[in-house]
């Protein structure tokens, strides 16, 4: 689920007043950053301003719509008294294309998802905020929920204007707000390959496995393990960097695949699994390294394929961090999304994930990991007796002093300090169950939520380009070797 708090849409001298149920259809894009196809959408009001909004992809079963209209409406409301107060009302949208459905257009699918907008209008008017306007976008036509009227709202819909051919499309253009991609163009740069070169990649995964596996065994260092990955990836880092720059898309993610070679992406996925290792590849979240990062993570998750989509919870969640870092926060919340999707219980998603729904500010964690790489560059050997804790980083910034942002040495057995079982993980390791910069990130939302407490309550070729499709979201709760 896509969870957004902070305030949304124009300010400043670029204002668009939206009067009519068509131009709330049109401007829905450009509230959220995105096409939402195939989603539900709840946005809050405020006295006529947006404000917070979620989304979550329709499901599937008509039995799970009742818990999810609950749990939206919850996580809309209640996100949004904890920042700006309760909304006055609340806008819904369900959107979902012919494409999603076969052989239903148009009223059709008005039709079937309507007892799930009379469910979004039931639990929010449970919590006291009403639903002002529930739309179905299907097609590039509208439907409304709320009106009767059929000179209004006819049958068959009404169409929303062409993309960048309204007052709303000039008005986003002034202000700097740009549409990006649809959820389902979001979601094939970071879901695993679908091609013929699929089993290559697989055997790779196999192999560095069968070589990983024997070294734990014989109580190899975790270090070493570290070490491999490490200058591994910036390796690749720097053939990323140098290559030519290429504007689509797709053809940048086909030549991004290009570049990484089955068996140097095994080692990277498979040496990711270690969280240290993990948080100290988060370092790269600016700069000259970023942009060459994010493509690296990317890459990486669509290379999780068969049976190890559950390992690509570790660079999807790398991708989220270093997108929110370099202010795309709509990837940023797609690549955590995903990742959550994969592994429901991986914690530094999930903390990712409420940092962004609670509005707080990525810099503050970048200034701690910024402080502790220049120390462990400055004295290699105390690499391991120093560490980032982004909660003091955090509580520090809101407390307008930096003492706390000093890395501090890390006692022995400090690992266990969260009460989660140890797990054994590559390099032979005690993995705390939660890394230090996931738990210090913890820390710091449990502070802020006691500070409020008193004032209520997201493929190479093969001669030809290969298509890929986004993986269907995981039910069920993967196997994993921990969850951090």
């Amino acid at each position: 689920m896509t969870n957004h708090i902070e305030p949304v849409g124009t300010s400043g001298a670029a204002k668009i007043t939206l009067r009519t149920a068509g131009e709330l259809a049109e401007a829905l894009p450009y509230l959220l950053g995105f096409r939402p196809d195939d989603s539900i959408v709840l946005v809050a009001l405020y006295k006529g301003r947006f404000g917070g909004r979620v989304r979550l992809g329709i499901p599937e079963r008509s039995e799970d719509w009742p818990s999810v209209a609950q749990q939206l409406a919850r996580c809309l409301v209640g996100g949004c008294e904890r920042r700006d107060g309760r909304p006055d009302s609340v806008v819904a949208f369900l959107c979902q294309d012919a494409s999603a459905r076969s052989g239903a257009s148009g009223p059709p699918v008005v039709e079937r998802l309507r007892p799930l907008a009379q469910l979004l209008r039931t639990e929010c008017g449970v919590l006291d905020v009403p639903v002002t306007e529930a739309l179905c976008l299907s097609d590039g036509r509208y439907w409304s929920y709320c009106c009767p009227r059929p000179d209004c709202c006819p049958p068959e819909g009404n169409a929303i204007a062409a993309e960048g051919t309204s007052v709303m499309a000039a008005t986003a253009a002034y202000a700097g707000i740009h549409v990006r991609q649809s959820v389902a163009e979001l979601t094939a740069r970071l879901a695993p390959l679908d091609t013929a070169l699929v089993p290559d990649q697989t055997r790779a995964l196999d192999a560095a496995a069968m070589d990983l596996v024997p070294r734990i065994l014989a109580g190899a260092p975790r270090e070493e393990v570290e070490t491999q990955t490490l200058g591994l990836a910036r390796l690749v880092l720097r053939r990323l960097a140098e290559a030519p720059g290429v504007d689509d898309t797709l053809d940048a993610d086909l030549r991004d695949d290009e570049l990484l070679a089955h068996d140097e992406a095994a080692v990277l996925i498979l040496g990711l699994q270690d969280r240290l290792t993990r948080d100290r590849a988060a370092e790269w979240m600016e700069g000259e390294e970023a942009p060459a990062a994010l493509r690296l993570w990317r890459a990486l998750a669509r290379r999780c394929v068969g049976g190890y989509g559950e390992h690509a919870a570790a660079p999807l969640t790398l991708a989220g961090w270093v997108a929110w870092s370099l202010g795309d926060t709509v990837e940023a919340d797609h690549a955590l999304e995903m990742a959550l999707s994969v592994d429901p219980q991986y914690k530094f998603a999930r903390l990712l994930n409420q940092a962004r729904s609670e509005g707080v500010d990525p810099e503050p964690v970048r200034q701690s990991l910024r402080r502790v790489r220049a120390d462990r560059e400055a004295e290699p050997a105390a690499t391991d007796a120093t560490v980032v804790d982004a909660a003091d980083g955090l509580a520090s910034a809101e407390a307008g002093t930096d003492e706390a942002l000093v890395p501090r040495p890390v006692p022995e057995g400090a690992e266990e300090e969260a009460g989660d079982p140890a797990v054994v993980v590559p390099g032979g390791a005690a993995d705390p169950g939660i890394s230090r910069a996931a738990r210090g990130l913890a820390a710091a939302l449990r502070r802020r939520g006691e500070r409020r407490s008193g004032a209520g309550t997201r493929p190479a070729r093969a001669g030809t380009r290969a298509s890929r499709r986004p993986s269907r979201r995981r039910t069920g709760r993967p196997q994993s070797r921990g969850h951090g």
